[in-house]
């Protein structure tokens, strides 16, 4: 019997409770889930590819039909390397519609094989990204609700470090 893989991609700079939640869901409508670690160069990354995968690993150790990997390139390309039946992404609020639904339109065009699902987080993390989270701990926030608990060490220290490097390189 074929395996209908579905493949969740994003940057992940770090994962979030609404990154994680959209994932668990995919879990249960696909046989397989491959989340993807993509390379956005619009994006200045806090994290490297590598530790980004660590921490979605980490974050994800419980769902047996999840691997994490990382891709420099098209996703339709990897999709169609994986035999990946559909690209699932997360969906906060309608402007991120707009944006995900070129994507959406790009990625069939390059890969007809493989058709986009769109999933909406929870109403509780509809304001929830990772920008917002390194915004929030770059002011000593507490960004415990918006990470999950095994990589908040990780990434409040990245990110105290991160503002301490900046304040030194401004003197």
């Amino acid at each position: 019997m074929k395996k209908n893989i579905a493949v969740c991609p994003g940057s992940f700079d770090p994962v979030t409770v609404g990154h994680t939640d959209v994932i668990s869901r995919a879990c249960s409508l696909f046989d397989e889930v491959v989340v993807l670690v993509s390379q956005n160069s619009g994006k200045c990354a806090l994290f490297t590819s590598d530790e980004r995968v660590k921490m979605l690993e980490q974050s994800l150790k419980d769902y047996d039909n999840v691997r994490v990997e990382s891709f420099d390139g098209l996703l339709a390309d990897y999709t169609k390397k994986i035999g990946a039946a559909v690209i699932v992404k997360g969906l906060r609020a309608m402007s991120d519609f707009e944006y995900e639904f070129q994507m959406a339109l790009t990625n069939k065009r390059l890969n007809p094989a493989t058709e986009t699902v769109f999933l909406t987080t929870k109403a509780e993390n509809m304001y929830l990204s990772s920008s917002m989270v390194k915004q929030v701990a770059s002011m000593g926030g507490d960004i415990s609700p918006f990470v999950p608990p095994v990589i908040l060490k990780t990434v409040t220290e990245r990110i105290k470090k991160s503002v301490e490097t900046r304040k030194e390189e401004k003197k």
